[in-house]
């Protein structure tokens, strides 16, 4: 089967290599949000397979809800969460299918850029109650403080000289988020936050990691992201562990009215 943009069917059971986000960010974030009656209805959406819905639960969050529309990531997604006590749900960044006003706070970790931007904006405000947040956020390989990381990037653009990344969350790739969550008048006060971490990852990990990367693999093609892939190994090989810095960027905006 052909990869397609935004298909991650077959990438679902490589998810859970993927690293966490920053708990310094997360936290922060966390206690901008409190409720002053304490009670706080927090919705993960695009929540793939559960590795930002499973750190909002570390967190303390009690009312968390998980929007995924892939049947796959969702499955996964489930059981990487099953000791803890939420919903999964079928549902789009379009199309939450969750009532109107019934979240204080909307987040999507490393999938606002598949979202179409009017209609998503215009359903987070339909389902966040006044004064609610909406949180975005990407967690890119921070290439400065890595050779080896720089090197690889290096090596993936020499294999395909026109890759074009989708994801949004690094500095060469992302987009002016400060003011399009703004564009559509639903939401005001955006507020940036960004902080750096690191995992510690086995090459196997690592390599798994890579297997999770949608729109590489789709812009390479079969052949390239083989390549790609040995490439990865070469320069990993021999290493007792692979340290990957990561940059956690988020976006928060406040609903209108």
């Amino acid at each position: 089967m052909k990869l397609k943009h935004g298909d991650f069917t077959e990438l679902a059971q490589h998810y859970h290599h993927r690293p966490g986000y920053s708990e310094i960010v997360l936290k922060a974030l966390l206690h901008l949000s409190k409720h002053p009656d304490g009670k706080l209805d927090v919705v993960d959406v695009g929540a793939g397979t559960g590795k930002l819905t499973r750190q909002l639960c570390e967190l303390g969050i009690k009312s968390l809800k998980a929007i995924e529309p892939n049947p796959a990531m969702r499955a996964n997604g489930q059981e990487y969460t099953k000791e803890f006590s939420l919903q999964w749900l079928e549902g789009s960044g379009e199309a939450t299918n969750l009532p109107s006003a019934s979240v204080d706070w909307v987040l999507m970790g490393s999938s606002f850029h598949w979202v179409n931007l009017e209609r998503g904006l215009s359903e987070f405000h339909r389902i966040l109650r006044p004064g609610g947040m909406l949180t975005i956020l990407w967690n890119p390989r921070d290439l400065s403080s890595s050779e080896l990381q720089l090197k690889i990037d290096s090596k993936i653009k020499e294999i395909v000289p026109e890759i074009k990344r989708v994801s949004s969350g690094s500095a060469k790739t992302t987009r002016e988020w400060d003011k399009e969550l703004i564009s559509t008048g639903q939401f005001r006060d955006v507020l940036f936050m960004e902080s750096k971490h690191c995992e510690i990852m086995s090459q196997e990990r690592y390599l798994g990691a890579w297997h999770s990367v949608n729109d590489i693999q789709v812009q390479a093609g079969s052949e390239r992201w083989q390549m790609i892939l040995d490439t990865i190994k070469k320069e990993t090989n021999g290493l007792s562990e692979v340290v990957v810095p990561y940059l956690t960027r988020a976006w928060t905006a406040w609903r209108v009215g």
